[in-house]
C-alpha cells in the first residue's frame, strides 16, 4: 500500500512536541525520585544487581527518546479511526502509569504499590507494541528495549520487597 508523502516526511516540530512530552515526563517524575536516591532508597536493602543509581538517568532517558520516537512515528498514521484511538490511548495509559511508578515507589515510599504499578506498566508497555505495530514496525521495536529495561525493574522492585519486608 502506498504511504502518503506526509508520512514520509520528517517533521520537526511534531518530533519535538513528542519529545518535550516524554521527557518532561521524565523530569517531573525525577523531582520525586532524585531526593530520595541519597536518602530514603539509600536505606533499602537491594539485591547484588542493583544498578549504580548514576545509570538510571542516562537509560532513562535514551529509552524516553525511543519512546517519543515510536509515538512520532505512529503520530504520523493518526486519524480518527477506532485503531488510531485506542493505540494514542494505550500509549498514554503507559505514561502514565511510567509517571505513577516514580511516585508510588520514591514518593510514597511504597515498594508493594509500586510492584502493582509496575506489573500494570510491564502489561501497557506490551499491548502498546501490539498497537503501534498496527501503524508502524519499527515504532513496534523501539518500545522492546523499554519493555526489557521494565521487565528488569520488575525483578529489582520485586527483589527489593522480598529483601525489606
Amino acid at each position: 500500500m502506498p504511504v502518503a508523502v506526509s508520512t514520509k516526511r520528517f517533521q520537526f516540530l511534531p518530533y519535538l512536541i513528542s519529545l518535550l512530552i516524554v521527557l518532561f515526563i521524565g523530569f517531573v517524575a525525577s523531582l520525586v525520585t532524585r531526593p530520595e536516591i541519597a536518602g530514603w532508597y539509600s536505606t533499602l536493602k537491594k539485591p547484588s544487581f542493583n544498578p549504580p543509581p548514576w545509570l538510571f538517568a542516562p537509560v532513562w532517558t535514551v529509552i524516553y527518546i525511543m519512546i517519543a520516537t515510536a509515538a512520532y512515528l505512529v503520530w504520523k498514521h493518526r486519524s480518527r479511526k477506532p485503531v488510531y484511538i485506542i493505540a494514542r490511548s494505550v500509549y498514554f495509559i503507559q505514561l502514565i502509569l511510567n509517571f505513577s511508578w516514580s511516585i508510588v515507589f520514591f514518593g510514597m515510599h511504597q515498594i508493594v504499590g509500586a510492584l502493582i504499578v509496575i506489573i500494570l506498566l510491564w502489561f501497557s508497555i506490551l499491548v502498546n507494541i501490539v498497537w503501534f505495530n498496527k501503524f508502524n514496525r519499527t515504532a513496534a521495536w523501539l518500545l522492546v528495549p523499554y519493555l526489557l529495561w521494565v521487565s528488569f525493574a520488575s525483578v529489582l522492585n520485586t527483589s527489593i520487597y522480598f529483601l525489606n519486608r
